[in-house]
Parts: structure tokens; C-alpha cells; sequence
């Protein structure tokens, strides 16, 4: 079992960025896959980002080219570095840890606005 805590959402205006943090309670290095999720108010759930144990990266369409996942096994975190933020970003966002089930965090809200 893992428990993630997620940290670094806030409000931001457009082309602006932030840092999404998740801290998993237990070492990263054997968790299958883990990424970064957001849902909109009245949308689906959708991936942003994810990380394979082995490094391999995987963007939403929507995070092509602005958005990138990292990991730092030291501190047993996941991060998501996010820039040229647009209001279409606004969610809230999730950190994800897939092991023999799903693990999730309780989410950190992203407001892009002016």
C-alpha cells in the first residue's frame, strides 16, 4: 500500500507555471507507474503525465511541450513542472501510483486565471 500527498497547486495567472508535488510513503523505485491526472468540473478524469519505474515518460495531448513529469527516488517524490499555463488547465489534480491496484492522492486544486 502507498499513500500520496500532493502539494504546489494555488492560482496562477495564464502563461504563468507551477510545480506539482507528490510524496508517496513509501519508496518509488519498485512502483510500477505513476503520473499526474486532472478532472475538470462536469469532465472525466484524464492523464496529464505518468512515469514508468524504468523512466519512461507519457503526456496528455494536452501537456505536449508544456509540461513535464520528473522523479527524485531520494525523497521518494514525484513531480510535475508545469509552464505557459492556460485557463483551460484548471482542475484539480491527482497523483497516481499503480502497484496491483490504484493508489491516489486527495488532490490539489490548479486555477488558471487572470
Amino acid at each position: 500500500q502507498v499513500q500520496l500527498v500532493e502539494s504546489g497547486g494555488g492560482l496562477v495567472q495564464p502563461g504563468g507555471s507551477l510545480r506539482l508535488s507528490c510524496a508517496a510513503s513509501r519508496s518509488i523505485a519498485n512502483i510500477d507507474l505513476m503520473g499526474w491526472y486532472r478532472q475538470a468540473p462536469g469532465k472525466e478524469r484524464e492523464l496529464v503525465a505518468s512515469i514508468t519505474k524504468f523512466g519512461t515518460t507519457n503526456y496528455g495531448d494536452s501537456a505536449q511541450g508544456r509540461f513535464t513529469i520528473s522523479r527524485d527516488f531520494a525523497k521518494n517524490t514525484v513531480s510535475l513542472q508545469m509552464n505557459s499555463l492556460k485557463p483551460e488547465d484548471t482542475a484539480v489534480y491527482y497523483c497516481n501510483a499503480r502497484t496491483y491496484t490504484n493508489f491516489w492522492g486527495q488532490g490539489t486544486q490548479v486555477t488558471v486565471s487572470s
